[in-house]
């Protein structure tokens, strides 16, 4: 089952079931967390709850996905991230740190790759964070940067997994490999973060640790960038990640935590003003933000 937030007609937030025909049925809620608490209210799973409701309801009102204006589908109050948890990203790191040494010594990458606790990150906001279809940006003072496509969670506070998505964790690879203490201006920057379109229910997921996640960018209207990779390549499980981020920590019902790439674009590609980026994950849906560039180097202030 997914689950999308739009707004209805244009004018209100709007939780909806996606069938498999790309027809959406509104549910009664305006956030994903209201669907899952409204379940535990009623002790039941959030996917007997949204069958029940498209029962009793029917399909009187329907809308055609492609035509919503789409939400990210929680609104997610923090948004986490997780580093160097597949092996193509350990060796995209290094080749960063070492100015382009394809066999450098080992690093602080490895290290981690390899460390009992994992690398955990804050990549966003409810504010900060950008809706499917909507401009991401690129930032004015790097030279490299790169979407990276990553299969997320979506956890409440106690740690437990509702459902998952995807997500986009932009990044400016120069600014890290200059110095890894500049990790926060290469990861969080305006329009920097986006993650949807759908939240597939963690009970309707059969395998999480066997999805497939594409990626593609076009510029000009041409495909330039195409790549694929599997989540069972994921080093470490979701769980592990989950344990590190509660641990000693405030989490909040409806947190999204990014779990890794293993999609990382060749080393001479940077994207550019124009480009869009989709990231499929075919359980999920497709994941589509155009590229826009930061013109001003002053700082910016989200209304």
């Amino acid at each position: 089952m997914k689950i999308i937030r739009f707004l209805k007609n244009n004018e209100k937030p709007t939780l909806g079931a996606l069938t498999s025909q790309e027809q959406v049925i509104p549910l009664p809620y305006s956030d994903f967390m209201e669907l899952v608490n409204d379940a535990e209210n009623k002790k039941c799973t959030p996917l007997k709850l949204v069958e029940q409701l498209i029962k009793e309801t029917g399909t009187t009102e329907v809308f055609i996905y492609d035509e919503l204006n789409l939400l990210t589908p929680v609104a997610a109050p923090e948004v986490w991230a997780s580093g160097v948890t597949y092996f193509k990203s350990r060796q995209a790191r290094n080749y960063e740190a070492s100015n382009g040494i394809i066999d450098s010594p080992q690093t602080f990458y490895d290290k981690v790759y390899d460390a009992e606790r994992p690398e955990l990150f804050m990549k966003s906001t409810e504010a900060r964070t950008i809706d499917p279809n909507k401009h991401l940006n690129i930032r004015s003072d790097s030279e490299w940067q790169i979407p990276e496509p990553e299969v997320a969670v979506v956890i409440n506070k106690e740690g437990k997994i509702l459902g998952y998505t995807i997500g986009n964790d932009m990044s400016s690879r120069d600014i890290e490999g200059e110095n890894p203490l500049y990790l926060p201006q290469a990861k969080i920057w305006k329009n920097s973060c986006s993650f949807g379109p759908a939240i597939v229910l963690a009970e309707s997921l059969q395998n999480p640790y066997n999805l497939e996640i594409r990626l593609r960018i076009y510029r000009n209207g041409m495909k330039i960038v195409e790549d694929s990779a599997n989540t069972n390549q994921l080093k470490r499980t979701y769980e592990e990640l989950i344990s590190f981020l509660i641990r000693d920590n405030l989490i909040f019902d409806g947190t999204v935590l990014l779990t890794g790439t293993s999609i990382v674009p060749p080393n001479e590609f940077t994207l550019k003003d124009g480009d869009r980026i989709e990231i499929e994950v075919p359980e999920i849906g497709v994941l589509t933000n155009p590229i826009k560039k930061i013109i001003s180097k002053e700082s910016h202030v989200i209304n």
